[in-house]
C-alpha cells in the first residue's frame, strides 16, 4: 500500500453517511417535484406582500435612508449583544472590565451621537 492509495478506515464511515445524506437530499427534491400540484393560476402568479395585494411594481428604488438605518440597527444590535457575556462574567472580571465596558459603551454613544448628528436617524 502506498501513501498516494491509503485512505484511514476510520473515514469510511464518514464518507458513507455524507454520500447517504446527499442522496437523501437528492432524492426528496426529486420525489418532490414529481408529487407537487402544477395548477397555476393567475392569484398564485402574483407577489406576497404580507397578505396585502401589491399595488406598485416590485422594481422601485428605494431610498438608501432604508438601507442605512437598516445597517444602524444592526451594528448596534449585535454590539448589545456583547454586554450578555459581561453581564454573566460580571462577578469574575472585577474593576478592570467594568472599566472595559464603560469604554465600550462611551464609544457606542459617541457612534450613536454621531449618526444622529448626520442625520442619519431621520426618515424624511
Amino acid at each position: 500500500m502506498t501513501p498516494d492509495t491509503y485512505v484511514p478506515e476510520h473515514f469510511l464511515p464518514v464518507a458513507i453517511f455524507l454520500l447517504l445524506g446527499g442522496a437523501f437530499a437528492v432524492g426528496m427534491l426529486v420525489v418532490g417535484w414529481f408529487v407537487r400540484p402544477r395548477r397555476p393560476y393567475p392569484e398564485k402568479l402574483l407577489t406576497y406582500e404580507s397578505g396585502i395585494t401589491p399595488f406598485m411594481d416590485a422594481h422601485q428604488k428605494f431610498s438608501i435612508r432604508f438601507y442605512l438605518i437598516a445597517m444602524l440597527f444592526l451594528i448596534f444590535d449585535i454590539e448589545a449583544v456583547f454586554l450578555y457575556p459581561w453581564a454573566v462574567a460580571y462577578g469574575k472580571i472585577g474593576l478592570y472590565g467594568f472599566v472595559e465596558m464603560v469604554i465600550f459603551i462611551a464609544i457606542l454613544l459617541v457612534g450613536y451621537v454621531y449618526a444622529w448628528k448626520k442625520g442619519a436617524l431621520e426618515w424624511e
